[in-house]
Parts: C-alpha cells; structure tokens; sequence
C-alpha cells in the first residue's frame, strides 16, 4: 500500500524539477546560441572558438538545471548530424573523435556549474569560481579522453604532451571568455525570467 505522504513528498519533487514553455523557449535559445559560438573562430597563434563561453553564459545566465539541459540539447544536435559544431560540422564522429572529450566535458562543466549554484550560492565569486572549476574538469576530462583515443588511432602520447596541444595554448583565451561570460551573466540575468 502506498503512502500517502510519499507520494505528495514525490509530486512535489517533480513539481521542481519540471520545466515549462517559457524554459523550453530559452533552453532552445541558448542551444542556439552554442551553436552560432562554435561556428565563431578566433583567429589567434592557435585559433579558438567561443564555443566555451557560451556554455559558460548559458549556465550563468539560465541557471543549472537548464543551463545543463540547454548544453545536452546541443550536444545531441550534434550527434545526430546537424552542422552545430565548429566549422560547421555535426556527426557523432566528432563527438568520439579525439577531441570529443572536450565537448562531453561541457556537461561536466554545466553540472559542477550547477552543482556549486546549488550549494554555495550564486554571487559574483562564486559564479566565477564555478567557471573556472568548471572549466579544470571539462580539461581533464577531455585530455584524459584526448589520450586514450589519440594513442589508439596514431599511437602512445603522454599527458604533458596532450596538454601542450590542447589545454596549454587555450587557458588565455578560455580565461578570458570565462571574464566576458561572468560580466555578461551579472549584466543580463535580470532580464530573464527566472
């Protein structure tokens, strides 16, 4: 027999967790708005992407639950093939290909994001911190990721060589984007619904 005090305890947990169509409208929005920042290349000694700070400002702006949300769906256009990654590419090959690692990391970037919004609070300092933690994890994830599908494609290569590629050349530009993303979330987030 059920309880009915579990129950209501249980609707009032899905109550939380759903999303409406306001949500659905800027979760769709900041999907959109990865894409067009992939899609946007730095021209730099080593060119970059703003894709990054997009999902930084997403998650700043939108919040944890649907900033994570608006990052899934754009990973999953993506993956089914819509041109939404740089230079126009979609595919889940770019997604399993060495660097895909670095895409997956910004779900872990939008969760401990999420996660320090939840527990710390959402001040300035900690929406900043929040970013760089972020950021450390999606690195990590994606080198490590870096290097397991790079040495079973063109053979054996070590971490610091992987960083050297990969994080070493872009902590400038990220920590700039992470500057712009947390000035813009603290400009704009009161114009959305929240």
């Amino acid at each position: 027999m059920f309880n009915t005090s579990d129950t209501t305890e249980a609707n009032r947990t899905m109550a939380k967790i759903k999303l409406g169509t306001k949500d659905y409208a800027l979760i769709g929005q900041a999907a959109a708005l990865i894409a067009i920042c992939s899609w946007i290349s730095i021209p730099a000694a080593v060119p970059f992407t703003m894709q990054t700070f997009a999902v930084f400002l997403t998650v700043g702006l939108l919040g944890g639950k649907r900033g994570t949300v608006a990052v899934l769906v754009y990973l999953l256009l993506g993956a089914v093939g819509l041109p939404v990654f740089s230079g126009f590419s979609g595919g889940l090959g770019h997604i399993m290909g060495p660097t895909g690692g670095y895409m997956i990391g910004f779900i872990a970037t939008a969760l401990v994001m999420w996660g320090m919004e939840k527990y710390i609070g959402k001040s300035a300092k900690v929406l900043v911190a929040s970013m760089i933690a972020g950021l450390l994890v999606c690195y990590a994830f994606g080198t490590a990721w870096f290097v397991v599908v790079y040495s079973k494609s063109s053979g054996a290569i070590g971490i610091g060589a992987a960083l050297s590629m990969c994080v070493i050349p872009y902590i400038i530009p990220d920590a700039l984007k992470i500057a712009l993303a947390a000035l813009l979330t603290r400009r704009l987030k009161r114009h959305l619904p929240q």
